[in-house]
């Protein structure tokens, strides 16, 4: 832990992580904020588990798929469809999920960004650690998702047998048969291609927080405000694990997740990055345990590859 936590704050020495009136642990919505709390945790927090649940135990259909596709009789052609049908439904639901949140985390972010950011963390301290959640969520969900490739493919199949009328509106196999609404829905082509866009990507809803942040950041013209709390947001995890003692493993991985996905985030939208010297936060675990928070610092961040970026910390990130 300690050279991973190191790592994480690469100009050591040379920057002090400000202590701010926030724990990240400890941290619960007032009164005040309970309201909006309520609203926003029920779209972007609660679906959360039962989202991870479902890709966790999604099964491929890509061998009953091969066989359709080798041998097309009714037979394997049912066989397969019926296979992928569930995991039509999953998608679905985590598409769902992103448009969600693609319109409510402005929500947040117009509490914690607008005006002084310092007090706003302070005085929204629930707000703040939903927010965590949320990134914290983002990781965990296109960590599954990257283990899981052929949804893809089972989701490809679907489109195809859709497109040669495989249960329309006008080729059922009975009337009384269940549809469901995704079924129905996805007869659309366009609703089909916005699915198929969505899951292309190897994480998707870490791309959906980045231009949904981007956008934001754009419109509102609210870089620093954002940067500001992104910069908080670190520090209050990074404080978290580097001071408190018999840290529970649950929360040290939450910190962990949490502080690399601000990072992402910061890289985004401020013009040099969160590599550059001048950055007030920054990472690249280099212990093998902690390769995933690696390859998510690798393949989603922006200016990595940046001549300004320093050799030691490109090499580090690219070579752990």
């Amino acid at each position: 832990m300690g050279q991973l936590l190191t790592s994480l704050n690469l100009r050591g020495g040379e920057a002090i992580v400000p202590e701010l009136g926030f724990d990240i642990e400890t941290a619960t919505p007032s009164s005040d904020e309970l309201s909006l709390y309520n609203q926003l945790s029920q779209l972007l927090v609660q679906p959360g588990p039962s989202l991870l649940e479902a890709l966790s135990q999604y099964t491929s259909g890509s061998e009953l798929i091969r066989d359709a596709i080798a041998t097309p009789n009714p037979e394997n052609e049912n066989r397969a469809w019926e296979a992928v049908l569930p995991t039509v439904d999953m998608l679905r639901d985590f598409y769902e999920y992103a448009a969600d949140l693609k319109k409510t985390l402005p929500r947040l972010l117009d509490v914690l960004c607008q005006g002084n950011v310092s007090k706003n963390l302070e005085s929204h301290q629930g707000l703040t650690k939903l927010f965590a959640d949320l990134l914290d969520f983002v990781f965990e969900f296109d960590n599954l998702k990257m283990r899981n490739p052929t949804l893809q493919n089972d989701f490809s199949y679907y489109r195809r047998m859709l497109q040669r009328g495989r249960y329309s509106s006008t080729d059922r196999p009975s009337l009384d048969e269940p549809v469901s609404d995704l079924r129905s829905a996805m007869v659309e082509d366009d609703r089909a291609n916005q699915i198929s866009l969505f899951i292309a990507y190897p994480t998707p809803m870490m791309k959906c927080v980045i231009d949904t942040t981007t956008e934001y950041v754009e419109k509102n013209e609210l870089q620093k405000s954002v940067g500001e709390c992104l910069a908080a947001l670190w520090a209050a995890c990074f404080q978290t694990v580097s001071k408190k003692r018999n840290l529970n493993p649950e929360l040290s991985s939450f910190c962990l997740k949490v502080m690399v996905v601000s990072i992402i985030l910061y890289d985004h939208i401020d013009p040099n990055g969160a590599f550059s010297k001048g950055s007030p936060i920054n990472a690249s675990p280099c212990e093998s345990s902690a390769s995933n928070l690696l390859s998510a610092l690798r393949y989603n961040s922006k200016h990595l590859n940046d001549d300004s970026t320093p050799k030691g910390v490109k090499n580090m990130v690219l070579a752990a």
